[in-house]
């Protein structure tokens, strides 16, 4: 912990969220439990370790903040759209630097998120009978993108070999050879179980979209928060001239900066891309304090990426170390990418069907978990966000350990 304390950005900061309207505070209820401020808990708000929403404990990069307040300082915030061709430019060299990966500006369009890009493309290109492909576990907005559309979403289970999961390449070739399914939706990489998805993979993947003519959306969302020593490879880097692709990347997650609600769309076809853009519900507008922010996060972020990851790294570490020592029946194995541990606590607790209540009232702790939350294959399963100072991640797992210890007698 030393050495960390030495470095430039301070990751051990405990910063207090309540009362901003952030989600991670203010919305677990409705969130997690689909219920209202009438519901009690064992503990008090301002007592529990959240563990759950996909954002960061972790204070913004201040060279992003001091981009922020740069702009403010022009003083007038009206209506922005993207003119000027800076900011594909730094997010180009972005992807050239990390990916060796590139694409032409006319490709790039932007939406709020990646959320609202899928609901608005399943729109666009799904008719009613037809099917959307995912492999699963997967990230419940997959789910409801489909539900939002009156679309079916067809489930390929991966297959977890202690924690490491691998495709069923058997059953996702058999389920993309429906004719009715026509869309891909691919995390890469993956979420909730932290696969960097392989080349071998990528072209595997590849060879069955072209067979049967899919389109296919990656969600790349997590590209760039990978485990020191790997290397993340978009979807379009392997599959070059295919062009019923679309990628979806942000610094949001990345720099964590969610809020501010910006997020690159690449699409190549012309007609989808034309037709992305005229039926846009914000007629192409944007948060002009969002463009700056994602332009330093590209420009200036690096440092503080590599000092995240290095933070990051030794949370998994102890996370590992602290299951192996306290919990070993919990199946568990560091993630690849992203900051999310997927963890099968099914030998741990046997008899809890409700994990997220179970944690809430008898632990303290806020995290999500189980077929519930996220799409198929997660029986049992919680994912813990582990983006946080590691003084909050021990007490954190010490509650955990504990609450378990407790159930046992």
């Amino acid at each position: 912990m030393s050495m960390i304390n030495k470095t430039k950005y301070d990751f051990d900061e405990i910063i207090d969220r309540r009362h901003t309207n952030a989600l991670n505070t203010d919305g677990f209820r409705s969130y997690i439990f689909h219920a209202g401020p009438e519901k009690k808990f064992k503990f008090r708000d301002e007592e529990f370790v959240r563990m759950w929403v996909a954002d960061m404990e972790f204070a913004i990069a201040p060279e992003i903040l001091d981009s922020i307040r740069a702009r403010l300082d022009r003083k007038i915030l009206g209506y922005t759209l993207l003119y000027e061709a800076d900011y594909y430019q730094a997010f180009l060299s972005w992807c050239k630097e990390r990916y060796d990966w590139s694409f032409p500006r006319e490709e790039l369009v932007n939406s709020p998120g990646i959320i609202p890009a899928l609901y608005q493309i399943l729109e666009d290109l799904i008719a009613k009978d037809e099917k959307v492909l995912t492999m699963t576990p997967a990230y419940g907005f997959f789910l409801h993108a489909c539900e939002y559309n009156d679309v079916e979403l067809v489930q390929s289970p991966l297959i977890s070999n202690n924690g490491h999961f691998e495709i069923d390449f058997e059953d996702f070739e058999k389920k993309a050879s429906d004719p009715k399914v026509k869309l891909l939706l691919l995390c890469n990489p993956h979420n909730p179980s932290g696969r960097i998805w392989t080349e071998e993979e990528l072209k595997k993947i590849a060879d069955v979209v072209e067979k049967n003519d899919l389109w296919v959306i990656s969600d790349e969302i997590h590209c760039d928060i990978v485990r020191n020593g790997l290397k993340h490879i978009p979807l379009g880097k392997i599959m070059p001239e295919y062009k019923k692709l679309v990628t979806c990347m942000s610094a949001s997650k990345t720099f964590n900066m969610a809020g501010l609600l910006f997020s690159n769309v690449i699409i190549r076809d012309e007609e989808l891309r034309n037709q992305f853009v005229a039926r846009d519900k914000l007629a192409g507008g944007l948060n002009p304090l969002s463009i700056e922010a994602h332009k330093a996060a590209y420009e200036k972020g690096g440092p503080w990426l590599k000092q995240l990851k290095d933070y990051l790294d030794g949370n998994f570490n102890y996370v590992k170390e602290f299951f192996n020592e306290y919990l070993p029946e919990a199946v568990f194995e560091i993630p690849e990418a992203t900051y999310l541990a997927w963890v099968d606590m099914s030998k741990c607790l046997p008899e809890e069907k409700d994990l997220p209540s179970f944690f809430a009232n008898e632990a303290g702790i806020l995290l999500e978990g189980g077929n519930e939350l996220f799409v198929g294959n997660a029986e049992g399963c919680v994912r813990l966000n582990l983006a946080m100072p590691r003084s909050v991640l021990e007490t954190g797992m010490e509650r955990m350990r504990d609450a378990i210890y407790k159930r046992r007698k």
